[in-house]
């Protein structure tokens, strides 16, 4: 059986995926070019919108 992927990531998942440092992904967050929501104490990212940031940097750069 398949695990599906979850929709909301950790700070170290993120950087792990974006290949980006602990303050580069809190820096993204607090500029909100990374959308994130708090649960408590704790923060998680959207999947969404990791592919959301990826996207518009992608167009950015273009």
């Amino acid at each position: 059986m398949a695990t599906a992927a979850p929709e909301l990531l950790t700070v170290p998942e993120v950087m792990v995926l974006l290949r980006l440092g602990r303050s580069t992904v809190y820096g993204l967050i607090r500029s909100r070019r990374l959308v994130s929501i708090t649960i408590g104490r704790a923060r998680r990212i959207p999947a969404d919108a990791i592919r959301e940031f990826i996207q518009y940097e992608i167009e950015e750069a273009a």
